[in-house]
């Protein structure tokens, strides 16, 4: 099944001369679909306040955490602030969750940064006990990790139940998306807590190839409810797209073939993009595209015209 485009834009901070809310509406003006955010300990506003005033200062506009990490915050207390955002937009929250993966998180946090499978078996639970939060229900829970009896989740989310984004790199956690989320995320395996070679190592086209093999082997008869989304991390618009090629593929130490089809980069004039984008979606499935800065969102309006909604 082929979906339609959508787009959203990850930014963390109001752009240069407007305020938080007047951002929001410069994203949905220019016919995105969604605003998300990333969740650091970095410099950016903290996620559930700034997504609820983006909501609210908003009419259309999708909002969500791209990702919430697991570790930083027990799952009741991310049920209810999550529950509560979905209510104060009018059931315009999308749910995104990780494991929690950039290791400088948890040294200036103090927090053990303990070994991937042990976060992703937190999760997993976490995720469980959230929907059931979000459900008509009282939950019980007894896990490894986390133990919940007889709560009742409140406020109740709009939505029933908001829809589930999990992102990943590695096999066992596309695995985990492709069966339980409504959208799965697509990206470079971090198991090394940080965007470096390795990370790089695992974005050509044959790597994205291999893993939606794992998503579609595990999502079964499910597949055709996935929407599958890629996380643009770099976006250059020129009208000189060789040469664009060429110098971030010496940058990043990668041929100007594999840096021109990596579905994580958009490099062209906005005609070059757009076609380049239909190809993806051929290829991957990839329909959700979100983006980075607010620069990025004025200069993408043609393709996003061109696009949205196709």
């Amino acid at each position: 099944m082929t979906r339609p485009f959508r787009f959203g834009v990850q930014i963390v901070h109001p752009e240069s001369g407007l305020s938080w809310a007047e951002t929001a509406r410069r994203v949905e003006d220019a016919g995105f679909s969604t605003l998300v955010m990333p969740d650091h300990f970095e410099d950016q506003l903290a996620v559930g306040p700034a997504l609820a005033v983006a909501a609210e200062a908003t009419t259309d506009l999708r909002v969500g955490a791209l990702v919430f990490g697991n570790d930083y915050r027990h799952p009741v207390i991310l049920a209810k602030e999550m529950a509560s955002v979905d209510v104060l937009s009018s059931g315009r929250m999308e749910f995104g969750i990780g494991a929690g993966w950039m290791r400088t998180d948890y040294i200036a946090a103090g927090m053990d940064y303990e070994r991937p499978g042990l976060r992703i078996e937190r999760m997993v639970e976490a995720i469980e006990i959230i929907r059931g939060l979000m459900g008509p229900d009282p939950v019980n829970f007894a896990g490894e990790h986390y133990t919940i009896t007889a709560m009742n989740g409140l406020p109740k989310p709009i939505q029933s139940p908001p829809p589930l984004l999990i992102g990943g790199g590695g096999k066992r956690m596309l695995t985990i998306a492709a069966q339980q989320a409504d959208i799965v995320g697509v990206t470079a395996n971090l198991r090394a807590g940080e965007v470096g070679p390795d990370a790089v190592d695992d974005l050509s086209p044959e790597k994205f190839d291999e893993k939606l093999e794992w998503v579609r082997a595990a999502a079964g008869d499910r597949m055709d409810d996935i929407e599958l989304n890629c996380l643009v991390m770099s976006t250059q618009i020129t009208d000189d797209r060789q040469a664009a090629l060429d110098g971030t593929g010496a940058m990043f130490g990668m041929d100007a073939e594999t840096v021109g089809q990596t579905p994580i980069l958009l490099i062209g004039s906005t005609d070059q993009i757009a076609d380049h984008l239909r190809e993806r979606r051929e290829r991957w499935g990839f329909s959700y595209i979100i983006v980075q800065s607010m620069e990025t969102v004025e200069a993408l309006r043609p393709v996003v015209a061109e696009l949205a909604g196709t």
